[in-house]
């Protein structure tokens, strides 16, 4: 059992996220804008604390284990939002990780963040924002891992990943469902090796990724 911090918990792989850590048995702390979007989950692991990650929430690291972030500013916002959300409070994180001595941090990215100048796409600030935040963490000297998932569907999962790039485009996606299960597995890896991964539909059993 960790002690989980997840920064994002309220938002669609987040809460996923959120439940399947509880069910396995982890205690999870859940810093969010919004309380009652969690308020259907019952559970004495998880401790629902408001939060804008605009603001210092550097104290929610307190005797973490593991810290997840999979906050974003939503489809619907600028590139000011963006950049406030998906650069710099995924940086603040980071620091705020480093600081308490967090024993590892799992960042949730995306396809393209390795290289957002190789993909024409309107969302390239998101993608710029995902690679200034990833290269933060790696930078840092923390234990990582760097989840890319590529386009994301509301389906439910499979447990089935490829983590090779598809040649096919419309083959780069995979279910939030499967992104959270990853988060999951990532949380309970042993290997103290950082670990970044792209995660597509595929064959093979998300366990056996990590």
């Amino acid at each position: 059992m960790a002690n989980v911090l997840v920064i994002g918990a309220s938002g669609q792989i987040g809460k996923q996220a959120t439940v399947k850590l509880l069910d396995a048995g982890h205690k999870v702390v859940a810093p969010v804008r919004s309380p009652d979007k969690l308020s259907d989950i019952q559970n004495a692991n998880l401790t629902v604390v408001e939060q804008d990650l605009e603001q210092d929430f550097s104290a929610h690291f307190e005797g973490v284990d593991v810290a997840v972030f999979t906050a974003g500013s939503g489809g619907s916002t600028g590139a000011d939002k963006t950049l406030m959300i998906d650069l710099w409070a995924a940086r603040n994180a980071v620091n705020y990780a480093k600081a308490a001595g967090t024993p590892k941090f799992v960042m949730v990215s995306s396809i393209g963040a390795d290289d957002p100048d190789a993909v024409e796409s309107a969302i390239k600030p998101y993608l710029v924002a995902k690679h200034m935040a990833d290269e933060h963490l790696i930078n840092s000297g923390l234990h990582h891992v760097i989840l890319r998932p590529g386009t994301l569907l509301n389906e439910p999962g499979t447990h089935l990943v490829r983590t090779d790039m598809p040649s096919n485009r419309d083959d780069a996606v995979i279910p939030r469902e499967d992104v959270a299960t990853a988060i999951v597995e990532s949380v309970a890896r042993e290997s103290n090796a950082d670990l970044i991964t792209y995660l597509f539909k595929g064959d093979t059993p998300i366990s056996h990724i990590f």
